[in-house]
């Protein structure tokens, strides 16, 4: 079945086909989610309650072929949430990320180690900047539009980042 096949099914309320689309996206969702908290466990229950909504709300998806978008959408507001309640708890917090001393599992080359620490060392904005283009696919109008930002601010925001951290892997 096509992709917009399986989201009408979905919407019609197969279980199978809902299930079909979120398994081609739940690494990208994973990641993306992990990257922005930097907490596996987090990450983990993000994409859990993301996917438990979207099938919820499958109803009031309005265009069959922005399903991914659509779910990193609601992935997006789970992690900003997640990351408000972080700042309220600054304590747990360094306990927590302890756990994230383990690389995920794709990655395990040294390049790719360290990739991810200088990713972690982004701000929260510039991460997720970074993290809607690369993970999720979105270009710069859409994810301005999805954070409330000038497209111009998101570029250079995104160009800043992708800049240092390619000057700091020169360096290694």
């Amino acid at each position: 079945m096509k992709k917009e096949e399986l989201v009408r099914a979905a919407k019609a309320g197969d279980a199978d086909a809902f299930t079909e689309l979120y398994k081609e996206i739940y690494r990208d969702l994973y990641h993306f989610a992990y990257y922005m908290l930097k907490h596996v466990e987090d990450a983990k229950d993000a994409v859990s309650d993301t996917v438990m909504d979207a099938w919820a709300s499958i109803g009031m998806l309005k265009r069959d072929e922005a399903f991914r978008s659509w779910m990193f959408s609601i992935l997006s507001n789970k992690c900003r949430a997640k990351m408000r309640e972080y700042a309220n708890r600054p304590a747990e917090l360094s306990e927590m990320l302890s756990d994230t001393l383990q690389a995920p599992e794709c990655m395990t080359t040294p390049e790719q180690l360290q990739l991810r620490e200088e990713f972690m060392k982004l701000s929260e904005m510039d991460r997720l900047i970074v993290g809607l283009h690369v993970f999720a696919g979105y270009k710069t109008k859409e994810v301005a539009k999805l954070l409330h930002m000038n497209a111009n601010t998101v570029r250079s925001r995104e160009s800043r980042a992708l800049r240092h951290i390619g000057e700091v892997l020169k360096e290694v």
